[in-house]
């Protein structure tokens, strides 16, 4: 957990660095140009992986085989998508109606290929917990990558500037990980491990096919109806919404899926685990989004400057979305680790399904506030559905899941509304009235935590303070 923070919060650190240079020196259209391709690059990036990056972190014994098998699978699905790929981007570049896309396509379709390249050396990493390494790997590339794509930026180079920064950062991972982990494939492809395997890992890769492209399919209408630099505005507003509501989860769920795997056959283990999670993570990421959610113009301002002031409202809505986006993990995680593949893509199906028509159907009644309105009841409804799996198959039973949530959700509404007004009635600036909310957030928050003690605020502490302790002793050390 110490390493994941590490990583999460160090990536974090570094892309909030780049969205301020950033945002300075590109516009609204070149963020928008990449927001447009962003499904088609995740969903072949899905179908590469095919679930079973998933499926050799649950399997109990992977051999030799099935680690060459899967390499040679993932190499050979990255030749024929980017075929497919190079064929289709005039295709996409004209329904967008931007010829640029089609050269943007074909130059970042390369990177399925440095996904294939080291998905087995991430799983076998992720395996056997060695985030120390996944830790500095991510951090050294992120920042090489980051200093090119700056220098690029600065240079004139427009959206190039963005479509390189994602390439070398693969490239640069492949490579050490080639160096670094001593497992190489062998010419063998074994039609027993890919069935072995497959049983698990279609199910997976076909629910996470189907939530990243009804997570990204936002960015296909609004880049349709609309233009792109209205898709510039939604791409800042949700990349800085994620800030907040997976940052702190990313952590959690990192870590959380091969420890669940652990101790898939031991269901009171499993109910403790997602219990102390998930409130924790409420606990944490709750009051963080609705301060970022009241301070949302001058936080904008100051950062990414008064140009990107249309992506403040979307903001702010997305907040509200990122509430119950944060915690669907960590119930989601639970399914796959105890083998339940199948059920997880039934009901990913649903969700997604549901969600879609949810965002399609507010843009068509009520335009972008109909689409924003559409994604926070995506979220929610998705989150449901994933509480009542864990309630059904782990035992923790859904309404206990409300009840044990429902002090910090009171809690977070309360402090958000009383620092709102209170703040409104200092009358003050724009930057002094975001400090006094802020201020008188926490002040209230905390306050609530230190007298009542809550249950959620307990785990929090007991989750850190070990964190705490062991980083003193190695700073000591």
């Amino acid at each position: 957990m110490i390493w994941t923070a590490i990583q999460r919060y160090s990536m974090t650190l570094i892309t909030f660095i780049a969205d301020l240079v950033l945002a300075r020196l590109l516009t609204p259209y070149d963020f928008g140009c990449i927001g447009m391709l962003a499904i088609f690059m995740t969903a072949a990036g899905t179908l590469i992986d095919g679930g079973f990056g998933s499926a050799l972190i649950q399997c109990k014994n992977p051999t030799q085989e099935d680690y060459s098998t899967i390499f040679f699978w993932n190499l050979g699905m990255s030749a024929i998508l980017y075929f497919i790929i190079y064929v289709c981007a005039p295709v996409i570049a004209h329904f967008y109606d931007i010829p640029l896309l089609s050269s943007v396509l074909r130059v970042q379709g390369l990177i399925l290929f440095l996904y294939a390249f080291n998905l087995v050396q991430r799983s076998q990493l992720t395996r056997k917990l060695n985030f120390k390494l996944l830790s500095i790997v991510t951090i050294i590339t992120s920042l090489i990558s980051l200093a090119i794509t700056i220098l690029m930026a600065y240079r004139g180079m427009g959206v190039w500037a963005l479509v390189a920064r994602h390439l070398i950062a693969a490239a640069l991972t492949s490579i050490i990980f080639w160096f670094y982990v001593k497992w190489r494939p062998v010419l063998v492809f074994s039609w027993q491990s890919f069935k072995s395997l497959f049983n698990f890992g279609f199910y997976m890769f076909l629910a996470h096919l189907v939530t990243n492209i009804s997570t990204q399919i936002q960015g296909l209408l609004i880049g349709k109806i609309y233009d792109a630099s209205t898709m510039g505005y939604y791409s800042k507003a949700s990349g800085t919404e994620h800030f907040a509501s997976k940052s702190i989860s990313q952590v959690m769920t990192q870590v959380t899926f091969p420890l669940y795997a652990s101790v898939q056959d031991n269901l009171p283990a499993l109910q403790n685990m997602v219990k102390r999670l998930t409130m924790t993570l409420s606990y944490l990421t709750f009051p963080l989004l609705f301060i970022l959610l009241l301070v949302a113009k001058p936080l904008f301002i100051l950062l990414y400057t008064e140009k990107w002031l249309p992506s403040v409202p979307y903001f702010q809505v997305l907040c509200l979305a990122g509430l119950g986006a944060c915690l669907q993990a960590v119930n989601f995680q639970t399914i796959s680790a105890i083998g339940k593949s199948k059920v997880t893509f039934v009901w990913t199906f649903v969700k997604r399904f549901v969600g879609i028509g949810f965002i399609v159907g507010g843009l068509t009644l009520w335009g972008m506030k109909g689409l924003l309105c559409g994604v926070v009841l995506n979220n929610w409804f998705a989150y449901f559905v994933n509480m009542g799996l864990v309630s059904k198959y782990i035992g923790y039973k859904w309404w206990i899941q409300i009840l044990n949530l429902f002090p910090v959700i009171i809690a977070a509404i309360l402090s958000a509304v009383l620092s709102y007004f209170t703040a409104s009635l200092l009358d003050l600036g724009l930057y002094l009235d975001g400090i006094a909310k802020v201020l008188v957030y926490i002040a209230l928050y905390m306050g609530w935590s230190i007298v009542f003690k809550p249950e959620a605020f307990v785990y929090t502490q007991r989750t850190i303070r070990p964190m705490m302790e062991k980083i003193h002793k190695c700073k000591k050390s």
